[in-house]
């Protein structure tokens, strides 16, 4: 999908239950399907993507496997959308693997890491994307329950992640946290999770410290506004509809365009960089 064709607000209203599924969407989110090349930046690579049955997660996918990486696509239960991931990356010429399940568990995380090791060959590469949001007008509407979950999935999740992940990546391993501008500009509405996301950014610069002399680099990507099945499965329809507008470039930016961003910081390129957030706002300044 070209710059020129990309869909501007507003989009028609819509509303799913969660988690959401893509074939629902209008318009169905641009992951880089048709446009993602690859060049070997990758060539045998394992990579872990949470949330990879979709939208972000999908789009990075796609792009890791076109670069030469295997996947394990870890998701909750979105069977339909991680299907669809894997012929894509199968389509690569690349292994991948589909594992359901709930991240917010420690004992699922180190499962998650022993099957990477033992099918795949290893972890060089871990994607901490998976995240979980609701919307609110008031705080007394957060249960404790919603509030434990958010964080158990967003920043409770990457930490099991990394700790299993660490003792099997060798020098030049890269773990890759998908933090959001929310970090820096929470909206009153996603208290919880923009709460979750500062924590995100700060374990990635604190942990990155932590893993400098093993070699292993630790980065974010911080996207702004992005169409996702999270969007429609989170927010009210007008919500939904306008999302993206406020953005200098007017809309909400797809899943494809923040790949790039990932490669970057999972290969050779990136050697330079750790601790480092890299945003993809759609020019909202992250401050």
């Amino acid at each position: 999908m070209s710059e020129n064709s990309r869909p501007m607000p507003p989009q028609p209203k819509q509303k799913q239950a969660p988690p959401g599924e893509t074939r629902l969407m209008s318009p169905v989110p641009d992951h880089g399907e048709e446009s993602y090349k690859g060049n070997g930046k990758l060539k045998g690579k394992v990579a872990l993507i949470t949330g990879g049955d979709s939208g972000i997660g999908r789009a990075v996918a796609i792009a890791f496997a076109r670069e030469g990486a295997d996947i394990l696509i870890s998701y909750l239960s979105e069977h339909e959308d991680a299907r669809e991931t894997a012929q894509w990356v199968k389509g690569a010429g690349q292994t991948a693997l589909v594992v359901p399940g709930d991240i917010t568990s420690e004992d699922h995380c180190n499962s998650l890491i022993e099957i990477a090791v033992s099918e795949l060959g290893g972890i060089d590469i871990l994607v901490n994307n998976a995240a979980f949001q609701r919307t609110y007008a008031s705080i007394g509407d957060i249960t404790a329950d919603e509030w434990d979950q958010t964080y158990r999935t967003n920043i409770y999740a990457p930490f099991y992640l990394s700790k299993a992940a660490v003792p099997h990546m060798k020098p030049g391993s890269s773990i890759i946290n998908t933090t959001s501008i929310q970090s820096r500009q929470p909206s009153f509405h996603l208290l919880a999770y923009a709460s979750t996301k500062g924590a995100v950014s700060n374990f990635t610069a604190g942990l990155a410290e932590m893993l400098a002399d093993k070699g292993i680099r630790v980065n974010a990507v911080a996207p702004g506004p992005i169409w996702t099945p999270l969007i429609p499965s989170t927010m009210p329809p007008e919500k939904s509809e306008a999302f993206g507008q406020k953005t200098l470039i007017g809309r909400a930016g797809q899943p494809a365009e923040l790949a790039g961003a990932y490669v970057l910081l999972a290969s050779d390129d990136g050697s330079y960089m750790t601790g480092a957030v890299v945003p993809v706002t759609g020019g909202e300044i992250m401050i």
